[in-house]
C-alpha cells in the first residue's frame, strides 16, 4: 500500500447493463440481451481501480438515502477506500446508469445523475482539511463544474496534484486548466478542449500542445487501441496500446485514470506511469462491466 494518499473526489452510479448483439436505433427495440447490476460511476471506478492497484485511497462522493447507497459504501469499505466524507442525500437517490453494450463491446450510456449533482462546495469545505492532507485529488465531470473547481483551487493552493480525467466531454475554463497538474482527455474531449478533430497520432499532438497552451503542466490524450500520446515539458511521447480483445470498453478510461494517479504517486516517470496505466487499462476491457473489470495489481503480469 502506498503512503502517499490519493483522493478521488466524483460520482458513483449504479449501472444496469444490457449485452446485446447490436445497439438499437431510436424507436427500435433488441431482443435477446442479458441483463446485470454492477456498481459504476466515474468516480467510483476510479477510486476502486487506485485502490486495487495499491493505492491509498479516500473517496469524496454523495449518494441517495437508498439501497444502491448503502451499497456503495459497502463496496468502497470491501476495497479498503476511506469512506469518511461520502455524503449523503436526503432528497435525491443515487446515481443510476443504463448501459447497453454491442458484440463488439461499444456501449451506449445514459445516466440519471441524482445525489451526484448536488456534490456542492460546501461538501468540499467540510472535507477540507483531509484534503488538504492529500498528494493527488483526482476528479472527472460527472458531478457539478463549480465543485469541481473549487476542489482544484482547494488543492493546487496547497501544492496538490490535481489530475483532471475530462469526461464527459464539456468546455472547461482557463482558471480551472491552469491549476491543473495533468488532463488526461480521450479523442471526442480532446477535440472540444483544443477545437482539432483529433484521429491520428499528428492531430493528436496538434491538440496536445493547444490544451498545454491554456495551463496544464502535462497533456495525456487516450487513443484507444492506439495507445496514448504525453506532452510534458514541451515533448512528445507516444505510448502504444497493448493488443488485447476487447469486450466491453466500459471503465477503461477510469481504469487508466486511477491506475495513472498510483503510479505518479510512486514516483514513476509519466512514461511508465502511462504505460502502467495503460496496461491496466487494456485488461479491463478483456471483461464486461464498470468494476467487475477492473484489474489488481497481481493481474498485471499477464501484460508485459
Amino acid at each position: 500500500m502506498a503512503d502517499k494518499k490519493i483522493i478521488v473526489i466524483g460520482s458513483s452510479n449504479t449501472d444496469m447493463v444490457i449485452k446485446a448483439d447490436r445497439l438499437p436505433v431510436p424507436g427500435e427495440t433488441v431482443i435477446g440481451g442479458k441483463f446485470f447490476m454492477n456498481p459504476g460511476g466515474k468516480g467510483a471506478n476510479q477510486a476502486v481501480a487506485a485502490a486495487r492497484l495499491g493505492g491509498n485511497v479516500m473517496v469524496i462522493c454523495k449518494t441517495g438515502n437508498d439501497i444502491f447507497g448503502k451499497q456503495s459504501v459497502e463496496l468502497f469499505n470491501s476495497e479498503r477506500i476511506n469512506t469518511s466524507f461520502v455524503f449523503s442525500d436526503p432528497k435525491n437517490p443515487s446515481g443510476v446508469a443504463l448501459i447497453t453494450v454491442d458484440s463488439n463491446g461499444e456501449n451506449c450510456i445514459v445516466v440519471a445523475s441524482g445525489a451526484n449533482a448536488s456534490l456542492s462546495p460546501s461538501d468540499i469545505e467540510a472535507a477540507r482539511s483531509e484534503i488538504e492532507r492529500g498528494d493527488i485529488v483526482l476528479m472527472q465531470l460527472e458531478i457539478p463544474i463549480e465543485t469541481v473547481e473549487y476542489a482544484t483551487e482547494l488543492a493546487s493552493a496547497k501544492g496538490i496534484k490535481v489530475i483532471l480525467n475530462p469526461a464527459p466531454a464539456r468546455a472547461l475554463s482557463d482558471k480551472l486548466l491552469k491549476s491543473l497538474h495533468v488532463i488526461t482527455p480521450n479523442k471526442t474531449e480532446a477535440e472540444i478542449l483544443s477545437g482539432i478533430k483529433v484521429f491520428d497520432w499528428e492531430s493528436a499532438m496538434k491538440a496536445a500542445a493547444v490544451i498545454k497552451s491554456k495551463g496544464p503542466k502535462i497533456v495525456v490524450i487516450t487513443l484507444g487501441s492506439q495507445g496514448a500520446l504525453i506532452y510534458e515539458d514541451n515533448t512528445f511521447h507516444k505510448v502504444e496500446a497493448y493488443k488485447v480483445e476487447a469486450i466491453d470498453t466500459t471503465a477503461a478510461g477510469d481504469t487508466f485514470s486511477g491506475a495513472l494517479c498510483v503510479a505518479i504517486s510512486e514516483g514513476l516517470s509519466m512514461v511508465d506511469a502511462v504505460k502502467f496505466a495503460s496496461r491496466a487499462s487494456s485488461l479491463a476491457v478483456t471483461k464486461m462491466g464498470a468494476q467487475s473489470s477492473i484489474p489488481f495489481r497481481s493481474d498485471l503480469s499477464v501484460l508485459i
